[in-house]
Parts: C-alpha cells; sequence; structure tokens
C-alpha cells in the first residue's frame, strides 16, 4: 500500500470519538464525505504550466519554427522548474519538462499514448478513467486529468483545429488529429460523469491488397472479382460495425481506380488515405454557435455530380 493511500484510509482521532459514541447509544455510524485530496505532481505541473504562459509572447509563437519554439519552452519550463525548489529526481525532473512541453504544444496526458505504434483505440472516460485498445484488447491505463476542466481544455484544442465547437447547444462532435485519427467527444449533459473522449488511431503503414490474401482476410479469387468491379465503375456498398475493417476495405480497393481517373471523397471526418494524386477530398461541416453554416453530406454529394 502507497504513502497516499494509508493516508486516505486512516482515520482521525474525531472519527474514531465519533464513532465509539454512535455504537454506545446504538445509533448508526455516519457515513462522512472526504474531499478529494489533489495529485501533487498534477498541482505542481498546473503550476509550472501557468508560469510559462505568462512568460511567453504568444503574439510571436506563430512566427517561430516548431523547433525553435519547442527548445525556448524547454529552457524557460527548466528556469521555472529550478525556481520552485522541489527536491526530485534527474529523471522526474525530465518527465516534468516533458510534460510541461506535452501540454503546452500537443494534447496533454495523451501524448505518450499517440506516440504509441500499439495503440489502435484511446477511450477517455472522464478525468481519471483512460483506456486504450492493444492487440484487441482493453487494458486501463495511469494518465489521469485533473479535473473536467482539464479534459475540457484538451477536447478544445482538438476541434478547434478543424473548425468544429461543441457546448451544451451542441453537445457531442466528431473531429480528426493531424495524422488522420478519428476523433469523438460528447460532454454533459448528455455524458453524465463528465466529458467523453474517443480517438480511433489508424496504421502508420496502409494495408494493401497483398497484405490481406497474406492474412487470409480475402482469397485471390474474391480480389479478382473486387478488382474487376471497381474498374467496371460498379456501385459498391461496404457496411460493417465499428473496427470491422470498412475504411481499410475501402483503402485497398481504390488501389484498383487508375491513375487517370478524377477521384472525389465525401466524408462526414476525413479518414480515407488513397493512393492516387488526383484526389478531392471533402467534408460535411456542422451548424454554428447561431445553427447556420450546416453543409451536410447530401449537399456535397450534389455538388460534386
Amino acid at each position: 500500500m502507497t504513502l497516499k493511500e494509508r493516508l486516505m484510509g486512516q482515520k482521525t482521532s474525531e472519527d474514531a470519538v465519533r464513532e465509539a459514541a454512535a455504537k454506545e447509544k446504538g445509533a448508526a455510524v455516519p457515513v462522512m464525505k472526504r474531499p478529494v485530496q489533489a495529485d501533487p505532481y498534477q498541482e505542481l505541473k498546473a503550476r509550472i504550466h501557468r508560469k510559462l504562459v505568462e512568460r511567453l509572447d504568444l503574439s510571436s509563437l506563430n512566427e517561430i519554427g516548431s523547433e525553435r519554439l519547442e527548445n525556448e519552452i524547454r529552457l524557460i519550463t527548466e528556469g521555472i522548474v529550478d525556481k520552485e525548489n522541489v527536491p526530485m529526481s534527474g529523471p522526474d525532473r525530465n518527465r516534468l519538462v516533458v510534460d510541461v512541453l506535452h501540454e503546452t504544444l500537443g494534447l496533454g496526458p495523451l501524448e505518450p499514448l499517440l506516440h504509441d505504434p500499439d495503440i489502435s483505440d484511446i477511450l477517455v472516460n472522464g478525468p481519471g478513467k483512460v483506456y486504450v485498445e492493444k492487440f484487441g484488447k482493453l487494458e486501463k491505463t495511469d494518465i489521469v486529468f485533473r479535473n473536467d476542466a482539464h479534459l475540457m481544455q484538451i477536447i478544445d484544442r482538438i476541434i478547434s483545429k478543424v473548425g468544429r465547437r461543441i457546448d451544451e447547444g451542441s453537445p457531442y462532435v466528431d473531429a480528426r488529429l493531424p495524422d488522420g485519427s478519428r476523433v469523438n467527444c460528447i460532454i454533459p449533459p448528455l455524458a453524465l460523469d463528465g466529458p467523453v473522449l474517443s480517438i480511433r488511431r489508424f496504421g502508420i503503414e496502409y494495408l494493401r491488397v497483398g497484405d490481406l490474401l497474406t492474412f487470409n482476410s480475402l482469397t485471390p479469387q474474391m480480389a479478382e472479382v473486387l478488382e474487376g468491379a471497381v474498374k467496371a465503375r460498379i456501385n459498391i456498398l461496404i457496411s460493417g460495425g465499428t473496427g470491422s475493417g470498412k475504411t481499410t476495405l475501402l483503402n485497398v480497393l481504390s488501389e484498383y481506380i487508375p491513375h487517370r481517373e478524377r477521384i472525389v471523397t465525401i466524408e462526414d471526418a476525413a479518414e480515407l488515405r488513397l493512393s492516387q494524386t488526383h484526389v478531392l477530398r471533402l467534408e460535411s461541416r456542422p451548424a454554428n454557435i447561431e445553427g447556420k453554416g450546416q453543409i451536410t453530406i447530401r449537399e456535397l454529394v450534389r455538388n460534386s455530380l
């Protein structure tokens, strides 16, 4: 048992006196709710991040290259850590600096998960419950957010980059990360236990027809029929449950489209990666905060015709 667990489970002298008095009178022992103790590391990281933001010249950030910006932030962060005079080992210090960098330039606590190629899904069920899927199996991580507001900051950072919004009037949204990963967010009042964030990641290397044949996902005869259907411009409907491989199969079939063709893709959240060069990618758009400006998939299909 850790020191924190022992402290959380330890009874105070006042608690002991209250329980003894209640037992003598034959009354039920009242259940006292304790305030949740904050994580000292999370508090330290938040404090350093606030000081960093105060010292940064936000107006000049866009003019600085990403590598130089990261070096500048690292130097400022290390200086702030020195002034905090908090005793910590070298690895803990480096971890703190990296976490503050992620908090400033990336997606905060989620950054280490996004750099793990074995993770296919990241599921955030509130600030203190973060799960990942590896090789088809779900497992809980030790990643935590400070509170609901901290998680909402990361959600806002994701969706603002693709021109989406999320609030009480529009409490759920689909978006994507720069690497093409699919993102879904849903917040209170629809989510009862706090903001929920789901990230469906895609492999760095996309599967090809040969891979599906090697995995026995397709037989050579099936691949030949599908190739003929694509080249003959026959309509093909691909359906299936979440994670069943619809996008993977569609990407594979797109290899059969001749490079001389012009391809138009229309999606709710762009996730297709085609190998051809003449590709026009379109994405639907939800209504703005005034309820205007919505562009549906139906309208994009009509426009493409």
